[in-house]
């Protein structure tokens, strides 16, 4: 189901129809630290098989994230950013506060995600560090993209 809330000049939603694709891409693959030189067939890939949430000013995309997720008991936030020009303006707190309102992440049962540098926005939302947990496991099979 696609929900929208306007926040003063800002649009939140999670129609994909909105997105501006060679956007986000531009963003993942040349300005983010986790998915540098991404190509744009994966990038389209992962947003199909997402829940995605765009914001937008004056139908402009300024910032993405997206929840892969089972709709039922398990999500992963994955690739959230709020374009350099327009941070410090609590745009993140905003797209998160949305995000975690939506239905179907408020059931899911095991809500993750993995930041560098971003700990203290995802623990006002009630997302702790993991380590150490030796219940969480991982795998990595690939090279990062050349």
């Amino acid at each position: 189901m696609m929900n929208e809330k306007h926040i003063g000049k800002f649009l939140y939603s999670t129609d994909k129809s909105k997105l501006n694709l060679d956007y986000i891409h531009h963003f993942l693959s040349k300005e983010s630290y986790w998915a540098k030189n991404i190509p744009m067939d994966i990038v389209k890939t992962s947003i199909e098989g997402s829940l995605c949430f765009g914001v937008y000013e004056n139908n402009k995309q300024i910032g993405f994230a997206r929840v892969i997720t089972d709709y039922a008991t398990f999500g992963y936030l994955a690739d959230v950013f709020i374009d350099k020009d327009y941070r410090g303006r609590g745009l993140s707190k905003e797209l998160m506060t949305f995000i975690m309102e939506q239905d179907v992440v408020k059931k899911l049962r095991r809500f993750m995600l993995a930041t560098l540098d971003a700990h203290s926005l995802y623990a006002q939302f009630g997302f702790e560090s993991q380590e150490g947990n030796k219940r969480l496991m991982g795998v990595k099979f690939f090279e990062e993209y050349k």
